[in-house]
């Protein structure tokens, strides 16, 4: 039986299923806590169901990035204070592959995509093997990239996609395939 996903902060736009989900960003939307610029954000948008246990997710991910941290991807979230979100940001005019691991705290990693356009899928995945969490992306027919391997409690949690606009509102993002299922093979180097 496919378990529900729910709307934590649902937008004012939306449309579809985990076949195809479709959301306007409402205004000033965004996860982040404390680090850097000592604030504390949960309003983006995420589309969520429960999972325990081990599990893959994954999606495919498009969007109309043009502002300042216009973001769109997964999110893997046991509470308001420990969650990751993985997926396109932009930046520095330029579109990254982005990560946010947040215990308590957030860190940010970003890999910049100089080569990527606003029209590209990116496939994304997070594997969750215990108390690790790999995050790895890809677009066309490419290997998967590893972009982070990082500590993460393997208590019950939700996951699903997110997205958010931390300067504006409007910002359009597309999810196609949202899928929860088995963990992908342990072995880092295995495609």
């Amino acid at each position: 039986m496919e378990l529900p996903y729910r709307w934590l902060n649902e937008p004012a736009h939306w449309q579809g299923d985990a076949r195809v989900l479709t959301l306007r960003t409402d205004a000033r939307t965004d996860f982040w806590r404390e680090t850097f610029y000592g604030f504390v954000r949960d309003s983006g948008h995420a589309f969520l169901r429960p999972v325990t246990g081990d599990f893959t997710a994954s999606a495919t991910v498009t969007g109309g990035y043009e502002q300042l941290y216009d973001q769109a991807g997964l999110m893997l979230r046991i509470d308001e204070a420990n969650w990751i979100k993985c997926g396109i940001e932009y930046t520095d005019g330029l579109m990254h592959f982005s990560v946010v691991v947040t215990r308590g705290v957030s860190d940010w990693s970003v890999v910049p995509l100089p080569d990527v356009g606003p029209t590209d899928p990116l496939f994304v995945r997070l594997t969750r093997h215990g108390d690790a969490v790999r995050v790895q992306f890809r677009f066309g027919e490419a290997h998967w990239q590893l972009a982070r391997l990082c500590p993460f409690a393997a208590d019950d949690a939700e996951v699903g996609v997110m997205a958010c606009s931390p300067e504006r509102e409007g910002f359009e993002a597309t999810f196609r395939d949202i899928a929860v299922g088995p963990p992908i093979e342990r072995n880092l180097h295995a495609e």
